[in-house]
């Protein structure tokens, strides 16, 4: 493990917050975060780690685990369960708490109780997060919570705000790598367009493999019924994950945010759909291929696309807006 170095002159350290730490995702992600993995092995940084008062004494145990692991980078951590302190001045803020659907649960029960969550923590953020603070929303439904934080925030800039996508582009990738027969790492450029639920589509128009060192177009790469396999396999790309690979997705989606995108490589984001040129309507959280560059992301604009994925992307625009309806109208309601 990398645990990270500094030099003479270090950079200010990253103030970090991570809500639900007490969580198994969170211990997952933490040492990451920690070693330099996620902002650079020359960034410190510093950890704020939030959860319900009945989790601080695991929170504590926490903390003095990642002190004992000696990372060079790690200039301290927070234990808290109060937002004033959990939120206060933080650059990074990575919300992975959201209510999950129990068994008996009905889906409108699950949505108050989230936009309940998210509207306190979009509160939060505008009241005492940095105005220049990046938001990562992992907690599900991602698209709509991360919807209600970024309202909730109005003196935070919207495109602050994303959620997480890249966990169903990896899987997709790794499945193609896995049809090939070649390495994940070989395989670029699938994007995933719209929500994290059945109606989100992995498209592998724009992917490529590289073959002998040589970019191929994924429509080269795959021939006869190995294509069609896969064809058939993209309806179901999107399964329940398991904390490691989301927590590898956020590290992905985060390092991609500060350090940019490599050239000609695309990442898949949940972001604001303003502006773009998709035909998605605006005022969405809605995952699109992205570039990122000096800490600003930007829709990649103007890339062809099927009939059968405008199908699929036109549906998952019509459910998210049914949800936006949903938290606005839930959102104006004074007892949540």
């Amino acid at each position: 493990m990398v645990k990270g170095r500094l030099e003479e002159t270090p950079a200010l350290p990253l103030k970090v917050l991570v809500t639900r730490a007490a969580g198994p995702l969170a211990y997952s992600l933490l040492d990451r975060i920690a070693n330099g993995e996620v902002f650079g092995n020359q960034q410190p940084v510093f950890l704020v780690l939030m959860d319900f008062p009945s989790m601080l004494a695991v929170l504590t145990g926490v903390a003095m685990e990642l002190q004992d692991c000696a990372f060079v980078l790690l200039q301290g951590v927070t234990v808290t369960d109060r937002a004033e302190v959990a939120f206060m001045d933080v650059d990074v803020a990575i919300l992975l708490g959201a209510t999950p659907r129990a068994k008996d649960m009905e889906w409108d029960d699950q949505f108050k109780c989230n936009v309940r969550i998210f509207r306190s923590q979009g509160k939060a953020l505008d009241t005492y997060a940095k105005k220049t603070v990046k938001v990562l929303v992992v907690g599900s439904p991602a698209n709509t919570n991360c919807l209600i934080a970024m309202t909730s925030a109005p003196s935070i800039p919207p495109e602050n705000f994303s959620c997480l996508t890249r966990l169903s582009q990896n899987r997709a990738q790794s499945r193609l790598a896995l049809t090939l027969g070649v390495g994940a790492g070989t395989v670029r450029n699938v994007i995933v367009w719209g929500a994290p639920s059945g109606t989100q589509l992995p498209d592998i128009e724009h992917a490529s493999v590289t073959c002998d060192s040589r970019p191929a177009g994924l429509h080269q790469a795959l021939r006869g019924a190995d294509r069609l396999a896969f064809q058939q396999q993209r309806e179901t790309a999107v399964w329940t994950g398991c904390t490691m690979s989301v927590a590898s997705a956020i590290c992905d989606h985060l390092r991609a945010l500060w350090s940019g995108t490599p050239e000609g490589e695309l990442v898949s984001m949940g972001v604001i759909s303003n502006g773009n040129t998709y035909g998605v309507p605006e005022q969405l959280i809605y995952s699109f291929p992205v570039t990122v560059k000096d800490g600003s992301w930007q829709i990649v604009a103007g890339l062809r696309v099927s009939e059968v994925c405008r199908l699929r992307m036109a549906q998952s625009a019509q459910q998210l807006l049914e949800e936006r309806k949903s938290a606005l109208r839930a959102l104006a309601r004074s007892n949540l």
